[in-house]
């Protein structure tokens, strides 16, 4: 194991997941979703911490893990999660519930993420969330710089794609899109960006006043 290796191993093993969240977690597992690692979950909460959030919307609702990481660090914020798989937002609703999150403060909303996110209001969300189809991240990133406050952030899960966005022999969709976005975020006045390698990598995108 490589030096790097041993380092992205031990900030995963560094974390210590709730309870609610170890459960959501397993449940995760058990019915096949994909959930943010706990290195992610736990940079996803600090960047809820330092942003004080009143209103936040993720795109990929899961079972609720990355949504308890996000309650974590704003436990009076809303949250607003989009999710095209009904079971699972059911599922997630059970989380929130047991995790002890009032009802009033999660709006599910069941659907396509690219119908339902022009219908969102401009400027009305302080932290926007993308955990959803990798095919359509370049779109998912668009929808949350639109939505998204000047000073909130945008956070985007998997941004190095299972290890192939660093390595240039890599060719499929979803990676060259990772890697295209990647290139232009890096051009852009817009936003003040990091990328960091935890978990499958997450991307932060800081949108900046006028």
């Amino acid at each position: 194991m490589s030096d790097k290796d041993s380092n992205w191993r031990f900030a995963e093993e560094f974390v210590s997941e709730s309870a609610d969240i170890a459960s959501a977690r397993l449940h995760s597992i058990e019915l096949g979703v994909d959930a943010v690692s706990p290195a992610v979950g736990a940079q996803i909460a600090v960047v809820a911490a330092a942003t004080n959030p009143t209103s936040m919307i993720e795109i990929g609702t899961g079972v609720g893990v990355s949504g308890l990481w996000l309650f974590e660090g704003a436990p009076r914020a809303m949250l607003t999660s989009i999710d095209i798989e009904a079971d699972h937002q059911q599922e997630a609703r059970k989380t929130f519930l047991e995790a002890g999150i009032p009802g009033n403060r999660v709006r599910l909303i069941t659907g396509r993420a690219l119908d339902v996110l022009p219908r969102m209001n401009e400027g009305s969300y302080d932290i926007v969330l993308i955990d959803a189809d990798p095919g359509a991240v370049i779109e998912y990133v668009e929808h949350g710089l639109r939505l998204v406050r000047a000073g909130g952030t945008v956070l985007v899960t998997h941004a190095l794609w299972r290890g192939r966005v660093a390595d240039p022999a890599k060719r499929d969709d979803t990676t060259v899109g990772y890697r295209t976005l990647l290139k232009e975020i890096a051009g852009s006045d817009a936003v003040i960006s990091a990328l960091s390698p935890v978990g499958d990598g997450l991307l932060q995108l800081t949108k900046r006043g006028d």
